[in-house]
């Protein structure tokens, strides 16, 4: 998969314009604030999600303008595709190949990419809730029901917790608390089942990334940790405090990835290098497993990657990426002087201009 142009109107700072970017590596440098996150917004949009720095649709829209337009045209399945976008009154609507979609949902699955941002370095400083989160969300876009898997689960604990709190008013209650153990461990069963096995699959390419990014000096491993080795029991040995609580103690919701390197704890130990590192092999060995589902290479997008990275870690992601068509933002052209193939493009105020074909 890659993207063969993007077009933009009114989108953020972005006024009018377009990019053919080249095959692999594609350079956008720029001082702060110009628009360079805003381009890989604009492109991650066309994955059907959200804002990947959580804004609403209606801050998308330049100032004082009544709506935003993208188009991007992509080759996917052999054949070139095209998507638009618009986004007016606060909400984005969208087309493929011409035909217009009930939500921008619809484009999921038809274009990928994955997406790193400082952002996501609280995957490695946050705490366990950001690291559920990667989990549940690349799980969504390979396994379609998954998504309403952790619904179901999220409807089930929000009854029981709903249930903890009445019972200390209504002891009668009690009685109807197996019913929805039984149905939490049947979901959360269920939920660790596909997130251990995602994490097995994802531990050797994010560590032969972590590895490659590292110059071979370091590794990376992944552990599932579960807050209950035997949920049902912990269940019912715990009652007594979840109502006590209000809230249920144990279950997927309360589950961690443990991130190593070289044995200890990434978010205890590692250095500010060593993080980024980390996360940015996470998303790439994501990008590689959505290849292996899908059979198409998504689209990799470096939001501001190369600060506090050395100069051999700099040059493996400008031109060990080879797989894949790399949008990558940094401040200063210089970062991007190792670039041995690909193109550099200049990002000022809203505008962007091509410098370099490489």
């Amino acid at each position: 998969m890659k993207i063969l142009r993007l077009r933009w109107k009114d989108f953020r700072n972005l006024t009018a314009g377009e990019v053919e970017p080249a095959e692999g590596i594609n350079v956008v440098f720029g001082k702060n604030a110009q628009g360079k996150t805003n381009l890989l917004e604009a492109v991650w949009l066309f994955t059907g999600d959200r804002s990947f720095r959580g804004a609403k649709d209606a801050d998308l829209v330049r100032r004082d303008r009544s709506g935003a337009v993208l188009a991007l045209a992509f080759e996917s399945g052999g054949r070139e595709q095209n998507a638009k976008i618009r986004i007016e009154g606060g909400r984005r609507s969208a087309e493929l190949n011409g035909i217009p979609k009930e939500s921008c949902s619809a484009l999921t699955g038809r274009f990928c990419a994955v997406v790193f941002s400082p952002e996501h370095l609280a995957l490695v400083r946050g705490g366990p809730s950001q690291r559920r989160s990667f989990v549940d969300s690349a799980l969504c876009q390979i396994r379609p029901g998954y998504a309403s898997l952790r619904s179901g689960y999220a409807r089930v604990l929000f009854q029981r917790n709903a249930l903890l709190k009445d019972i200390p008013r209504h002891a009668e209650l009690l009685d109807t608390m197996e019913i929805w153990d039984a149905r939490l461990c049947e979901y959360g069963g269920r939920i660790v089942r596909q997130r251990t096995a995602y994490l097995n699959a994802l531990e050797g390419p994010a560590a032969g990334f972590y590895s490659g990014i590292s110059g071979n000096r370091e590794t990376l491993s992944l552990s599932y940790r579960k807050s209950a080795e035997h949920l049902e029991r912990a269940l019912r040995d715990g009652r007594a405090e979840d109502i006590r609580n209000g809230y249920t103690g144990a279950g997927p919701h309360r589950d961690d990835v443990e991130i190593g390197i070289d044995g200890l704890s990434a978010r205890s130990f590692a250095s500010q290098g060593q993080k980024r590192s980390a996360v940015l092999a996470l998303k790439l060995a994501e990008a590689e497993l959505l290849t292996r589902a899908n059979g198409e290479t998504p689209v990799v997008l470096l939001d501001d990657v190369l600060s506090e990275l050395d100069s051999a870690r700099r040059e493996y992601l400008l031109n060990r990426l080879t797989k894949f068509q790399v949008f990558l933002t940094c401040c200063e052209p210089d970062a991007a002087r190792p670039l041995e193939r690909g193109a550099l493009f200049r990002m000022e105020d809203g505008s962007l201009t091509q410098r370099k074909q490489i």
